[in-house]
């Protein structure tokens, strides 16, 4: 079965950190929401895989193999196709840096809560921002899709609990040894949440 063409929809404008001495860096970020193409399902699947190698915890093992990561992103993208997700990606120039997933198919009895998932920036492009930004429109979305309150959960060992935080997110608790990391060994699970939109007022 052929893909369906690949489209982008532009959202808010939204601007990169200049960091001219890093990798040819730009004086902004390109955030779209990604909808499917060969070519795009290839750059997400490329991305999972250089984060898993890099110790990423986004549900995975190294070493990851390609045809598994590009099956995980067409199986996404049919979700997002069907409402029932947005996968953002960001871009600098034509390379994909960074994605995230805002997953609004919850259960009938919560449909005011949306999660995030699948937050990753590539290896050669941390420290720019670009979690920031995306994670800034995926809580403009959720808030668009009249979603009150967003969860997440970011591995204890080596996660992203600081970014988090700094964004306004409130630690629920910690679970030990919920699951692997990526090269070996267990790591506890935090569980964080945050009040947006008309529900940030409660």
């Amino acid at each position: 079965m052929r893909s369906a063409p690949f489209r982008l929809r532009h959202l808010a404008p939204l601007r990169g950190r200049r960091n001219g001495d890093d990798g040819g860096g730009r004086d902004g970020l390109r955030i779209a929401s990604v909808e499917a193409s060969t070519p795009q399902i290839d750059a997400l699947a490329a991305l999972l895989v250089d984060v898993v190698a890099a110790g990423g915890s986004v549900g995975f093992m190294h070493p990851l193999h390609a045809d598994a990561a590009r099956t995980f992103w067409r199986d996404a993208l049919h979700a997002a196709a069907a409402g029932r997700r947005i996968v953002l990606g960001a871009w600098d120039s034509d390379v994909l840096v960074g994605t995230v997933t805002l997953l609004l198919d919850c259960p009938p009895n919560q449909p005011h809560r949306a999660e995030i998932g699948k937050m990753m920036t590539r290896p050669s492009h941390r420290g720019r921002g670009i979690a920031t930004i995306l994670l800034r429109e995926a809580e403009r979305l959720a808030v668009q899709h009249a979603r009150s309150l967003l969860v997440l959960d970011t591995a204890a060992d080596e996660g992203a609990a600081g970014l988090y935080e700094t964004l306004g997110f409130t630690l629920a608790g910690t679970i030990p040894d919920y699951a692997l990391k990526p090269h070996g060994g267990l790591t506890g699970t935090m569980i964080y949440w945050k009040r947006i939109g008309h529900g940030a007022a409660s």
